[in-house]
């Protein structure tokens, strides 16, 4: 196979011979990302805490931001400079970091994520123009288009060292326009009179938004996802390991430029829905939203185009997925059972498994996922706070890693246990007692306390190991 010449430029003299990536390279990188980011959670949960958030949306979408921009891009900079997500969690134990990468990767790969952006994407595309959605003919529609919608995201995720080719030249900037056109309706439709704040922003709108950011879970992905953004820089001629850091870093930074300006306007969008057509926080979500504006404004064609939307994004982080999960067992488990088992069977294994999760149960998945999700964001949040301050704090205190990790642990997975419960149909009232004991656990912030008490007790277990040395 052919190769391309390393080009010699400005960029490569400025580095003694390390070749940097030039503004156009840097810009296609931070649009693969983007790619990689922005499904059809990120596209549906704005709007929804524009729409209920009404005149006090500005907070709202400024609490959101922070959590849903903020802490994943702090993720892509704390894992990137710690060498890996690997390498950071690490510092916590080595089995600790074998079984938290394998928990993360199935929970935002096939057993939840992934079988996801199938079914999205088919609720708002298909599903809205059959005649009947139940019976035998809505079963083998959804199993005709998911089958299709996998196998094209199989075909993109052949080369994942190529994805920027795909999503980075095409269709991120083709997931921008659609966005811009809906903008764009929203402008022209004049001006509107916000609603009063609603649902759960009737009140704390900013802390509200901010917790809402959650449920994009972006963080967690963003621990992994510069495993396949490393590979596209490598391809693009980038060798040395230092500068690979960098240049997955400035793609995590145009991202996160990309995600606010995004959030930004799709918040307004939700608030220009909510005053078309007013939404219940208790039965519609963000799809409702956007669905109600589209039809107001276009017609059955807004439908298609919403639909459209919805199948572009979720096609492209579906993608990202695969080849960010495919590459990790690759890298890890390269051998099984004595038998070697590469990039391209991992890759086929996952899309099988999520193509079936996906016309299977997909409900049940779901609730039990979300508890398990909960429990992983609060480690992955501490893990990357004490990456970001490892020079000043953990680097003279490294049992703090083990220490607040693990009291964090204790707390996140005892939530988790208690709701997966209650999912099951039963409860555990001495366990919801002794959580609702923790201040701010009726957030979902129950475990910051803990990990402040494992912050002291790690520096004093530091301080102890050290005298113990001398």
């Amino acid at each position: 196979m052919a190769t391309t010449p390393i080009p010699t430029d400005i960029n490569t003299a400025a580095s003694g011979g390390r070749r940097r990536l030039p503004f156009s390279g840097r810009l296609v990188m931070a649009f693969t990302f983007f790619s990689m980011f922005f499904g059809a959670g990120n596209l549906i949960f704005p709007p929804f805490v524009g729409a209920q958030a009404g005149a006090a949306a500005v907070p709202a979408i400024i609490g959101f931001i922070v959590s849903a921009v903020g802490l994943p891009i702090l993720g892509v900079l704390a894992v990137t400079f710690a060498g890996g997500f690997d390498e950071l969690a690490r510092r916590v134990s080595p089995a600790f970091a074998s079984l938290l990468g394998v928990a993360i990767m199935l929970t935002i790969g096939p057993c939840f994520a992934i079988p996801r952006t199938a079914t999205t994407s088919y609720e708002m595309m298909v599903a809205p123009f059959l005649p009947s959605r139940t019976g035998w003919g809505g079963w083998t529609t959804q199993l005709a288009y998911s089958l299709v919608f996998f196998a094209v995201a199989f075909l993109l995720a052949q080369h994942p060292e190529k994805l920027s080719a795909v999503l980075g030249r095409f269709m991120g900037p083709l997931l921008l326009a659609f966005i811009a056109v809906l903008f764009i309706a929203c402008l022209a439709h004049g001006a509107v009179t916000p609603t009063q704040p609603t649902g759960d922003y009737a009140v704390h709108q900013a802390s509200r938004g901010f917790l809402d950011g959650y449920q994009t879970m972006d963080l967690l992905a963003a621990l992994y996802f510069g495993i396949v953004i490393s590979a596209n820089v490598r391809a693009m001629h980038v060798t040395d390991n230092t500068l690979i850091r960098r240049e997955t870093a400035y793609a995590g930074l145009g991202t996160g430029i990309l995600l606010i300006v995004i959030y930004a306007v799709l918040g307004y969008v939700g608030v220009v829905s909510g005053s078309i057509a007013s939404v219940n926080p208790a039965t519609d979500t963000g799809a409702t939203v956007l669905t109600n504006l589209t039809a107001s404004l276009f017609g059955t064609f807004g439908m298609v185009f919403l639909g459209i939307v919805f199948v572009i994004a979720c096609l492209n982080v579906c993608t990202g997925l695969i080849c960010t999960c495919a590459t990790y067992f690759h890298t890890r488990f390269a051998t099984v059972a004595g038998r070697r088992v590469s990039y391209r069977a991992w890759q086929a294994l996952f899309t099988v498994f999520s193509f079936v999760v996906s016309n299977a149960g997909l409900s049940m998945i779901i609730k039990v996922s979300v508890p398990v999700l909960a429990a992983l964001y609060p480690i992955a949040i501490v893990l990357v706070t004490l990456a970001l301050t490892h020079r000043i704090l953990a680097a003279h205190f490294p049992r703090v890693y083990f220490w607040m990790v693990l009291l964090v642990a204790i707390v996140s997975f005892a939530t988790c246990l208690a709701s997966i419960v209650t999912v099951f149909g039963g409860s555990l009232p001495w366990l919801e007692a002794i959580l609702n004991m923790l201040p701010l656990q009726q957030f979902q912030l129950g475990w910051i306390i803990p990990a402040l008490a494992g912050l002291l007790i790690g520096v004093l277990d530091s301080a102890a190991h050290s005298s113990f040395k001398r």
